[in-house]
């Protein structure tokens, strides 16, 4: 560094500015900023922007999100149309099919033909290692 004291006649003393040049206003100071820095401020937008399409609520993640979602929802749709058809399909033999009507006159009624007898009994005491399957319903004949 240079002190003033080793300053010799080929070293003249730094000048912050010449005191004759006039003096820039804020507005153009910046506006040189600027012009210095437009690549960077053009890269810094730039990557803003890519990581707003990345990772913002209208994004390519969200997007995914949304499309992921969009195929779960599909799939209990098409689920609970396989069930309204089946239940649709149950209505329909309620009201047509005799032998359901039957099937459901004896299990949920406890009716018989003319000449039937009916024994009810209760059920055995079940093991819990040996679980015993539960009766099949009538529409499952």
């Amino acid at each position: 560094m240079d002190h003033p004291m080793n300053r010799g006649v080929n070293n003249p003393p730094p000048k912050d500015r010449d005191a004759t040049a006039p003096r820039q206003s804020f507005v153009e100071q910046l506006s040189a900023f600027f012009h210095r820095n437009l690549y960077w401020f053009l890269i810094a937008g730039f990557v803003l922007l890519l990581l707003q399409d990345i990772f913002g609520t209208h994004g390519v993640l969200a997007m995914r999100r949304s499309q992921a979602e969009a195929r779960k929802i599909q799939q209990e749709i098409t689920q609970l149309d396989r069930e309204n058809k089946k239940l649709q399909d149950h209505v329909k033999d309620l009201k047509t099919d005799p032998s359901t009507m039957e099937c459901i006159a004896r299990e949920d009624f406890g009716l018989a033909r003319p000449g039937e007898l009916i024994f009810k009994t209760q059920p055995r005491a079940t093991d819990p290692a040996h679980p015993t399957a539960p009766a099949q319903p009538c529409s499952a004949q």
